[in-house]
């Protein structure tokens, strides 16, 4: 009798703060949020335009740069993978905003607190943003490229080479480049809640600071350009050996995002919502 007075009274027990149920769970509420929200698909749709956009000018640019007028004796000059990559220096402002505006839109309209109410561990919060914004830009990244790739194309005609091995690299490179992007602007938007804010000093950081310091041709300046995210993001995207590998440009970068996203908790976790 007395067991099941226990058992029956015995409240449930909750999971785990860790249990991978809870993130699930977590995730899933974000991956509802963004995609229920017309911004998510007018941005995407944004992203695309711009982005055919980019890769068709920058070809016409290309295809009327060469001089010679016989396209045998100098054939595929142009690599449609490298349209696509100086493309993403455009695109890129596009996409990044599904990543800040999936937390500072909730700043303003206040219902970061339900938010948070819902799932009160900020840093769990923080991270199922992360990953459905790294996921979705992931994903928005590979059909930018396909669409970058199927415009310029044509366009180069026969000043252009597409292999196919290069090109599918140079489309995966363009998609990891613009998620960690993606994060990256959720990082700091958590930590500045402020949309307008947030762009501004993601063009000083991907823009205006490293150009600023490779404009005097200083190796000094060069080398300190190099470690910021953009360019680190276009060394990794190229495939470049020098200043440093691909590989490092890429961890370069990854560093930036997972260091915006601890500035970003650290800002929750300070200050209330």
């Amino acid at each position: 009798m007395s067991a099941q007075t226990d058992a029956g009274s015995r409240p449930a027990t909750a999971p785990a703060a860790g249990a991978p149920g809870v993130f699930r769970g977590a995730v899933a509420a974000e991956w509802t949020k963004l995609s229920s929200v017309r911004s998510t698909w007018w941005t995407a749709l944004a992203g695309l335009l711009v982005m055919a956009a980019s890769a068709g000018q920058l070809a016409i640019y290309a295809a009327n740069a060469n001089t010679n007028d016989d396209p045998t004796d100098d054939r595929g000059v142009v690599t449609v993978g490298s349209v696509l990559i100086d493309s993403v220096e455009m695109t890129q402002y596009v996409v990044l905003a599904l990543g800040l505006l999936a937390i500072t839109a909730e700043f303003t309209s206040g219902t970061i607190r339900t938010t948070l109410q819902s799932t009160p561990s900020r840093g769990r919060v923080l991270l199922a943003k992360a990953a459905v914004a790294g996921a979705v830009t992931f994903v928005l990244g590979l059909l930018l490229g396909g669409v970058g790739a199927l415009v310029a194309r044509p366009v180069l005609g026969e000043w252009g080479s597409a292999p196919a091995a290069g090109t599918f690299g140079d489309i995966v490179a363009v998609a990891i480049y613009l998620a960690l992007v993606g994060v990256l602007a959720l990082g700091l938007g958590a930590a500045l809640r402020s949309a307008v804010l947030t762009i501004t000093v993601l063009l000083a950081t991907l823009m205006i600071v490293p150009l600023s310091l490779q404009e005097p041709d200083i190796d000094v300046l060069n080398r300190i350009a190099d470690v910021f995210p953009g360019v680190a993001g276009g060394h990794f995207m190229a495939g470049d050996t020098e200043p440093y590998p691909s590989l490092v440009g890429l961890l370069l970068l990854a560093g930036w995002a997972g260091a915006a996203l601890l500035l970003g908790r650290y800002a929750l976790r300070r200050r209330d919502a």
